[in-house]
């Protein structure tokens, strides 16, 4: 046996015990299936052509039923004072609620935020890569990376993987040398820059709330209220939307996470239960009061919440 050892006989595939092949058979196996570990680009990708479009013919042969339902809403819009990122906290799974506090916006590094929506893990393991990427990049040339670059990289990425089943849509906002960016990306390969922008199952109720009262001199309260506003209007009138509803600011200072506000707070502020008073009529001296839960641009504000929190660092 010590021959063998110092020939080397002991390591020849004939020479071996069988649960030694089979322990370094499940280690490679275990090796490839975790190849992200090393090379995060590397996704083990499903045994056969074409996912997107025959896994649901497999499964249909098969009598499983796997529907992929998901819902959200996120938004930002750009003002005179920088962007405005706001998103809710429901993460569903068809009728079924995961979570009531799933973190929307993420902080990729202290000028630069992204959003999700669509699959949570497709959105959440691509953003903890962003971030990565931008860490490295303000390592390598001691500066930050820009919302163009890091757009770029997600782009690749979803060309890459489109047709693989990848879910994902993005809000990159940010603050450069070039001024504040808002870019939209998803797992199609588009990539598009924009004033307003609104995405997931509840955006048409808050593009609703955004064209009626956004115009870019707004002021700094006036565009935290109108985040807000979208935001629970869509949460109203979208079952897959709801929760918290989170509000970051991104200026030239960085970002600044504004406020976290139940919906049933918000509820309170922007649609009393009270009933509408009647107006005045002209003809008495007074232009008439708002009638609560109004869908026009109202004056009044409302009170920031308590939760405030300082610039934060990644």
């Amino acid at each position: 046996m010590a021959l063998e050892a110092i020939c080397g006989m002991n390591r020849m595939p004939f020479m071996r015990r069988f649960d030694d092949l089979q322990s370094e058979w499940m280690q490679l196996q275990l090796r490839e299936a975790t190849s992200n570990f090393e090379n995060p680009y590397a996704l083990m990708a499903p045994p056969f052509e074409r996912p997107a479009e025959n896994l649901p013919k497999i499964l249909a042969h098969c009598g499983v039923r796997m529907e992929f339902d998901h819902g959200t809403t996120t938004l930002g819009f750009k003002y005179q004072g920088g962007v405005i990122l706001c998103a809710d906290s429901r993460a569903t799974s068809g009728q079924y609620i995961g979570s009531q506090t799933m973190k929307k916006i993420v902080e990729l590094n202290d000028y630069m935020l992204g959003t999700l929506a669509g699959g949570a893990a497709d959105c959440v393991y691509w953003d903890r890569v962003l971030a990565k990427e931008c860490r490295l990049h303000k390592l390598r040339f001691r500066k930050r990376m820009t919302v163009d670059t890091a757009a770029r990289i997600i782009c690749n990425i979803s060309t890459e993987y489109k047709g693989m089943g990848l879910v994902m849509g993005m809000m990159l906002a940010g603050y450069d040398d070039e001024g504040p960016k808002l870019i939209y990306v998803d797992s199609e390969g588009m990539r598009s820059h924009g004033e307003v922008f609104s995405v997931g199952s509840g955006s048409p109720y808050a593009l609703g709330v955004l064209d009626t009262g956004y115009r870019f001199d707004l002021t700094d309260q006036e565009a935290y209220d109108l985040g807000k506003r979208a935001i629970y209007h869509a949460t109203s009138n979208d079952a897959y939307s709801g929760g918290i509803v989170r509000l970051y600011h991104i200026s030239s200072e960085g970002w600044l996470n504004i406020s976290n506000t139940d919906c049933s707070d918000l509820h309170d502020n922007y649609c009393t239960a009270a009933q509408p008073r009647k107006k005045k009529s002209p003809r008495d001296g007074d232009e008439g009061e708002d009638v609560p839960c109004s869908s026009g641009w109202t004056n009044r504000k409302l009170p920031e919440d308590n939760i405030q929190t300082t610039l934060a660092t990644v």
